[in-house]
């Protein structure tokens, strides 16, 4: 059976010339996807826009009467500091969200053995009561809350590895044991949250798993946080729907961070994650679209996701290495003292031997030689405490 796909090119109405979350994001996907005759390959799924019923499942009230009064706006409007809205943009991230929940319903029938939605705006930033860093709706929440309360399923991951922190999907499910939340992104850097401290409240305590890389960390530490971190806490988790919010500002050509990967390394963590679906839970696993805002990275990006839910290689890194900086080290990952406490069962210490290491490298001639701060850069051994 062919992976489940959503896209709606009418979302791409909502749009401001000169933000970098604009039209042009959306297309370059769908353009790449038609050129490479992707669409023929893969389960078309149509959606209605998401219903106000299943909106409060995440959503306050409140946040959803605001955005309703946009609908009456004569223009745009900014929302804070960088997020806009027309009178339109109410509606088509209702579609959106539609499209996250159609291809959940897709994949947990059985239609579909996975799936992807390319989806605009993004979605992780939106608390339950907010409009926030270019997003309106939290699709993906949207979506586990659609896989659990449905569908019926018990235990939803959902594994962010956009750059910036999804402080929208943690805060939706702080509380939540049904929901493991995985993080991997850039700090410090917007919104800020994301520490690793940062573990859940109440019932939820220990299913925040919070994974902070700083700037150029680069794909092995990304991989090797996955690897020694991330992983085994999803494992030890056993989701039965494993949801992903993919964002390609990680890569090294991103104008809005600087965490230096590459699309060959971003496509080794996917097909990393779908292995893991492939052992934990029949291979159920779905790609929502996030952040990325250099549209080559993006829409190669994409495309690579795919050719991995195919079964097809990945193509050739057509972008290399990166710009003046390249990888410079391999980072620094930090785990809190019982991070995921329940997904990681019970007794003794797990002990992850390997350091990560920084590794001094000089840049570009005209950049000089990197200073790092040691107080962010020091060498340090995972550590996570079974119950």
């Amino acid at each position: 059976m062919p992976p489940a796909f959503f896209a709606d090119r009418r979302v791409a109405t909502h749009t401001l010339s000169g933000h970098p979350e604009h039209a042009g994001r959306l297309n370059a996907v769908l353009d790449l996807f038609e050129a490479e005759g992707i669409p023929s390959q893969l389960l078309r799924v149509q959606a209605q826009p998401a219903t106000e019923e299943q909106l409060l499942r995440v959503h306050s009230p409140r946040h959803l009467e605001v955005l309703a009064r946009t609908e009456q706006l004569e223009n745009g409007a900014m929302i804070g500091a960088d997020t806009y809205v027309f009178p339109e943009s109410y509606g088509l991230a209702r579609l959106a969200a539609g499209g996250v929940l159609a291809v959940v319903d897709a994949v947990c029938s059985g239609a579909a053995p996975n799936g992807l939605a390319t989806v605009r705006p993004p979605g992780h930033h939106a608390p339950p009561e907010g409009i926030m860093g270019f997003c309106l709706l939290n699709h993906i929440a949207l979506g586990a809350r659609q896989a659990q309360q449905v569908h019926g399923l018990a235990r939803v991951a959902i594994v962010d590895f956009d750059v910036h922190h999804g402080n929208g999907t943690q805060d939706a499910f702080y509380a939540d044991p049904g929901v493991l939340f995985i993080s991997s992104h850039q700090s410090p850097l917007y919104p800020g949250t994301g520490a690793t401290q940062e573990t859940g409240q109440g019932a939820g305590k220990g299913f925040t798993c919070n994974l902070p890389l700083p700037a150029l960390s680069g794909d092995e530490a990304l991989y090797t946080v996955y690897e020694q971190v991330g992983l085994p806490v999803l494992e030890r988790f056993a989701p039965q729907l494993i949801l992903v919010s993919a964002g390609f500002d990680a890569h090294w050509a991103d104008p809005l961070a600087n965490l230096e990967m590459t699309l060959g390394g971003l496509d080794r963590l996917v097909r990393r994650l779908l292995a893991s679906a492939a052992m934990l839970c029949e291979g159920r696993i779905i790609f929502v679209m996030e952040g990325g805002y250099d549209l080559p990275a993006l829409s190669h990006g994409w495309l690579n996701i795919v050719r991995a839910l195919l079964d097809q290689p990945p193509g050739p890194d057509l972008l290399g290495a990166g710009g003046a900086f390249g990888v410079c080290f391999r980072g620094v990952a930090f785990a809190s003292e019982g991070a995921a406490r329940p997904a990681l069962g019970v007794g003794g210490r797990l002990q992850f031997n390997r350091p990560y290491s920084i590794m001094r490298r000089r840049a570009a001639e005209n950049k000089g030689t990197l200073q790092w701060q040691r107080s962010i850069c020091a060498t340090t051994t995972i550590e996570l405490m079974r119950c």
